[in-house]
């Protein structure tokens, strides 16, 4: 049994939910947004109370109604407050800068690195600081994880692009040994 899916999504003020078919559709002040569920799950809307119900009994329906539970909740919180990431840039010389829509990274390589961003998606710089923001939860971690992608970070020095707060192992570089 889903612990997960069992849990009542609370639809907060300024937000509208549609229920058709296996179709759910939330439109809320960040924009319009829809996910298609599983048959073997039902979704049920009361009094701005969003419930997901099993229709059909197998084995992968608890993962299922956990997952179709999250799925909805996270489209009715990014069309109300949206998502956000935030990326660290560390190492000597290392910048990134907005060119018009696109990001524009220098991160070492001989030129610089431009990522587009796609749509629905805001990305902004501060200092050494990257936020991407969106209301597609997926989606904002993608991008992300792309930027991420470009210049990970490395365990001796720990110079890299990283999601804020992360934490890097860092690694003991050669040590000479001394000939007896």
């Amino acid at each position: 049994m889903s612990r997960i899916g069992k849990k009542p999504i609370i639809v907060p003020q300024g937000v509208e939910v549609k229920i058709e078919g296996l179709n759910v559709t939330a439109k809320g002040p960040k924009g319009e947004m829809s996910f298609k569920t599983h048959p073997f799950i039902g979704v049920e809307l009361n009094d701005g109370v969003v419930t997901c119900v099993v229709k059909k009994k197998s084995k992968m329906t608890p993962a299922l109604w956990g997952t179709n539970r999250a799925r909805i909740a996270n489209l009715v919180k990014g069309v109300s407050e949206g998502f956000i990431k935030e990326l660290e840039l560390q190492g000597v010389g290392y910048k990134s800068s907005i060119k018009g829509k696109d990001l524009e990274l220098l991160v070492g390589y001989s030129h610089p690195v431009l990522i587009a961003a796609p749509p629905g998606i805001t990305l902004s710089v501060d200092k050494e600081f990257i936020k991407i923001e969106g209301a597609d939860a997926v989606l904002v971690g993608q991008v992300a994880a792309d930027i991420r992608k470009v210049r990970k970070p490395e365990p001796y020095k720990g110079k890299g692009i990283r999601y804020k707060g992360e934490h890097v192992r860092r690694k003991e570089g050669k040590v000479v040994g001394v000939a007896e």
